[in-house]
């Protein structure tokens, strides 16, 4: 799978469970969902009892009082009224009102504080996650479809059990007490107002299946636009170089035009819902004015005028609930698709990972072997075959060859980035599986091709590994790489990947983050390769002294920087096919020879023509 490619999601998934997993992320905060719940369903009893205050209203002091101040105003006379079987209503819809007010504060305030503590864990579990995971993951997986899932992703899916959530309480709460109101008063009226409840939840479960089809598309377009964002943004000096800013906006508008089809038609079947609430409401409405009218004109009538006006309040009201239960559904639909992003990731399980009782590496003194080790990243493409290779303790190691030979993947593997699939690497003797990666990776020090700087100050980021390193280590560190000109720069910051500073200076601040590690083992990827000759020759003064007494693996483009190195690898195709210190190879006039001459013939012409012009 392409990493700009975010995994489809297309089997029909349960929303039980989703819910049930979902909402096990509140068990820490059980009394704050408790007051959640309570102060929700106190809404719903307000709201519920307010037709029969109507009810009351009506019947016992609107209808009474018209009648007894009917004749005087016949007469023409006018009386004066009694308003005191008005007040006692007046004064309990203030109460209620001071009920529902304060209900609603407290709700919305448990809400609040639910959402953003369960997004907290969750995004504190998916950061950890992503630091568990192997090299592997991250070969398959793009920048900005993972940013996507601790996001927006995240933000969706802890509205549902927040904002979405009191929907649904409201919602079956304000059904389960209007229906309990209407059976107990009227249970013909009733009937043909749940009658509306069966059939909205059929047009439901039709729908259900294209909002969440459409929904995971547009998750995934989401997030293969981000990647392809982060991608040409990151790149953008590459496509104005070479000319690709239209190539590079038509990908952009193709995947925008996917997300947009994908989003309209998930908003189209969701939009759905209102209108068919909403008309279906207005028949139940209609019914209770016909047959509820046809009742209170009787003679006797069956029913009073208040309890008609009630259960008119309660067709119109009942749709509501509805409506937010069908809109609380549409929200699951749509976060499905969310937390399916999130908790597969979760569920990633890392490529390598220590095995059960692994011991520590306590102390080691550097030596690596590797017996017959064979590696590939895709099965039909073998990058490693049989490879034997015994550096002793203290050794300095140098790998060269052409590009995609090997080199790195011999680094990655030293380091546990990836386990071999095939033979056996150890260290001091003991098969390095045996062991935690942990403990092997504090006794390392790696300096990459490219540097990467950390948000913050240049002590900050040598200091990264090691945060209690006095002042004077840190000088130190500095000094034995030749940097001395960084010494009174180091409350400088280096910004956002440390974009405040060229490529040499950042290389320079990870060689010292290297030293200050004090690494048994030394490992260096083309780590010179980004700093010019000047830098370049300060920091290998300071290499020979890093070395000494330490086992080094060094991997240098350029090959006058190795020549010291007690041994030289030539790797081919996975294979090593020369081995030996720089003189014996020249002796031997092989590969290395033909490389090396090459290189120095190269730069003398550079120097002529330097020198010419």
């Amino acid at each position: 799978m392409s990493k700009l490619k975010d995994k489809q999601f297309k089997e029909n998934v349960s929303v039980i469970p989703f819910l049930k997993r979902l909402f096990s992320y509140t068990m820490k905060y059980k009394s704050w969902m408790k007051g959640f719940v309570f102060f929700v369903l106190m809404v719903t009893i307000v709201e519920s009892v307010t037709p029969l205050v109507w009810l009351n209203l009506l019947d016992n002091a609107i209808v009474p009082l018209v009648e007894k101040y009917k004749a005087f105003y016949s007469q023409g006379i006018q009386p004066e009224v009694d308003l005191a079987p008005l007040m006692k209503y007046v004064w309990i819809m203030v109460g209620l009102g001071a009920v529902l007010s304060c209900s609603v504060y407290m709700f919305i305030n448990f809400a609040g504080r639910i959402q953003e503590y369960v997004m907290f864990d969750l995004r504190q579990q998916l950061f950890k996650k992503l630091q568990e995971l192997s090299f592997s993951f991250y070969d398959k997986s793009a920048v900005g479809w993972l940013m996507t899932r601790i996001t927006s992703d995240t933000n969706k899916v802890t509205e549902l059990i927040s904002w979405g959530f009191i929907e649904c309480v409201w919602g079956f709460g304000m059904i389960f007490f209007c229906l309990i109101s209407m059976f107990i008063y009227n249970w013909k009226l009733a009937l043909i107002v749940s009658m509306t409840i069966p059939v909205l939840a059929l047009i439901s479960i039709k729908i259900r299946k294209l909002i969440l089809k459409y929904s995971r598309q547009s998750r995934r377009f989401n997030s293969e636009l981000t990647a392809s964002y982060n991608e040409h943004i990151t790149g953008v000096e590459v496509n104005k170089s070479m000319v690709q800013e239209t190539r590079a906006s038509e990908e952009f508008e193709s995947l925008s035009e996917k997300m947009r089809d994908a989003s309209f038609r998930s908003s189209f079947f969701m939009a759905l819902y209102q209108p068919l609430v909403i008309f279906t409401g207005s028949i139940a409405a209609a019914l209770v004015i016909y047959y509820g009218g046809n009742m209170a004109i009787t003679m006797p009538p069956e029913i009073t005028v208040g309890l008609l006006a009630a259960f008119f309040g309660y067709a119109t009201l009942i749709y509501e609930p509805i409506l937010d239960i069908s809109n609380f559904y549409s929200q699951i639909q749509n976060s499905i698709s969310a937390g399916e992003r999130i908790f597969s990731l979760l569920d990633t399980h890392p490529a390598i990972k220590d095995r059960e009782n692994a011991g520590i590496f306590d102390k080691i003194k550097g030596r690596i072997e590797f017996e017959n080790v064979s590696f590939y990243y895709e099965k039909d493409k073998p990058v490693l075959n049989n490879v034997n290779i015994k550096i002793k303790e203290g050794q300095s190691v140098a790998l060269v060859g052409e590009t995609g030979g090997g080199k790195s993947t011999i680094i990655n593997l030293i380091c546990r980035f990836y386990e071999p699939t095939g033979g056996v690497i150890k260290i001091d003797g003991i098969d390095y599986l045996e062991k935690t990666m942990e403990s092997l990776r504090n006794k390392l020090g790696v300096v990459l091709q490219t540097p990467h700087l950390f948000s913050g100050s240049i002590r900050d980021n040598i200091k990264y590994g090691r945060d209690e390193a006095t002042e004077q280590e840190i000088k130190a560190s500095l000094l034995l790489i030749g940097g001395d000109d960084y010494i009174d720069r180091l409350d400088e910051e280096v910004g956002e990947g440390g974009d405040k500073l060229s490529l040499g200076e950042r290389q320079m601040i990870s060689f010292a983050r290297a030293v200050l590690a004090n690494p048994r083992i030394f490992i260096m990827d083309e780590a010179t390769s980004s700093v010019d000759t000047l830098t370049e020759a300060k920091i290998q003064s300071g290499i020979q002294e890093m070395i000494k007494g330490r086992t080094s693996i060094i991997i240098a483009h350029r090959l006058s920087t190795i020549k010291n190195c007690d041994r030289i690898l030539v790797i081919k195709r996975g294979e090593i096919i020369e081995d030996g210190s720089h003189h014996d190879l020249m002796l031997k006039k092989g590969f290395y020879y033909n490389l090396y001459t090459r290189q120095l013939r190269e730069q003398r012409e550079k120097e002529m023509l330097s020198f010419n012009g």
